[in-house]
Order: structure tokens, then sequence, then C-alpha cells
């Protein structure tokens, strides 16, 4: 476990600690991102749709709590922002797959993974706005490796986290000076995400499909939430202060191949 000395990277600008807000964040990266930013010495607001989970979490942690926040309904949003008077970083994780090609995707099926990963990021960002802007706070959205390649039956997933990296860049653009965003896409992480896929597409050959995930990545394996976690601390760092509309690929050389 690494131990954080700078008080820079802990506090705000007024020198209190800086308060973050994780969406989707009851597991997989968006729990590991919850405690890499707790051990970098912040208060981290742990929000999911499952509250259990959140708390579980968030029970983990020093200075942290757990928000029920459900990203695609704008009142769900509103009750959990209103409990945070500050905000420094807001990382917006929370998301969902789909399987199928365009022939094979349901419209209601593509309106709800563009719902939740797109929407949500409009809604949320949209909402914690004034707070970010107050104390020039920083955002990272987490996309994806689909958002900047073409990736076979992964029709609305690809579509949903391409838009993510627009609206990172558009962001970007809109505000400089005013506050940081940047974009993370990994590529195949070992999560619960990635399980849950494995068991609802794959039931009986997880661990060959896992294997063939795996080559997909040059380096041979799949990456690990913890490793994805780790560069959303450093963006949200005063180290990364020069880094704006920045997306950062990890992705064990997947788009570079």
């Amino acid at each position: 476990m690494r131990e954080y000395q700078d008080s820079e990277t802990n506090s705000s600008v007024d020198g209190s600690a800086k308060t973050a807000l994780v969406t989707g964040a009851g597991s997989g990266i968006g729990a590991a991102t919850a405690r890499e930013l707790a051990r970098a010495g912040m208060q981290v607001v742990v929000s999911d749709i499952n509250l259990e989970s959140a708390e579980l979490v968030a029970a983990e942690l020093p200075h942290a709590r757990a928000v029920q926040m459900d990203v695609t309904s704008l009142e769900s949003i509103r009750q959990g922002l209103e409990s945070i008077a500050r905000l420094d970083v807001l990382v917006n994780n929370a998301g969902i797959g789909l399987v199928g090609d365009i022939e094979h995707t349901s419209l209601s099926d593509f309106e709800r993974v563009m719902q939740v990963n797109v929407t949500s990021v409009f809604l949320v960002t949209q909402l914690a706005l004034g707070l970010l802007v107050a104390s020039r706070g920083s955002i990272v959205n987490i996309a994806s490796v689909a958002g900047l390649v073409g990736i076979r039956q992964r029709f609305a997933y690809c579509a949903s986290k391409g838009a993510v990296v627009a609206m990172t860049r558009q962001l970007a653009v809109e505000y400089p000076g005013k506050l940081r965003v940047n974009c993370i896409c990994p590529g195949t992480i070992d999560s619960p995400f990635v399980a849950g896929y494995l068991a609802k597409y794959h039931a009986g050959e997880e661990e060959k499909v896992r294997e063939e995930l795996s080559a997909r990545q040059p380096v041979g394996r799949l990456g690990r939430p913890e490793e994805v976690a780790a560069l959303v601390r450093y963006l949200c760092s005063p180290e990364a202060d020069f880094m704006h509309g920045s997306v950062l690929t990890i992705d064990g050389g997947w788009t570079a191949a």
C-alpha cells in the first residue's frame, strides 16, 4: 500500500481535504478508485445504484460515506449531491455493456446503454459543475478503448464510449482555467463487469473466453482495477495540472498493435 505525504495532493486550495465523488463505486474500477483516492487523503463519496455495495466500500475507508445514486435519474443525482458542500474531483465511472452488432441490437437496449453510459455523464457533470468550478476541480471520465477503435459485436457500447471521449474534449475546450477534464480508456479489466459478461454470454466456457480476452492485449493479460485507479489518482493530482482534454489508454498495448 502506498503512502502519500504531499499535502498539496491531499488538500484543496483552502487547505481542507479534497472531496471526490465516484459514480458506480460499489465494485470494480469504481471501488478501486474510491480506495485509491482515500489513500491519497481525499474524502470520498462512494455512490452506486446499489447502496449496500457502496456502504461496504465506504466502510473500508477513512472519511468516506456512501450515497445511493441512480445516474440515469435527475432526481436521484440531485439528492445525492445535496449533502456535498464542496467537490474537488468527479469520476464518472458508472456504466454498462452490451453485446451485439447493429442488426441484433434492439432500440430499447441501445437507448439503455446510451442512457447509462452517456446521458449519465451529462447529467452528473451538469449538476456538479457549479461545485467543480468553484474549487477549480478535476473531472475524470472512464470511457474505453471501445470509444477509440471498432470492436466486433459491440455496436452500442462503442457508440456510447465514443461519446464519452467526445464530451471530455468538448468540456476541456469550454472550461479551460476553470476546471480540468480528462478521460481514461481502459482495455479489458479483470473486474465484476467482465465476470458478468462471461457468465451471461459464455456460461460454461468462462476460462476459455477469459484466455482469449487476455490474448487480445499484447501483454497477454487482463488489466487490474487498481491500475486504472492509480491513473485516476494521478490525473486528479497537482502533478497533472497541465493535462487537460487528454484521452489516455491503459490497455496492455491493445490500441498500439
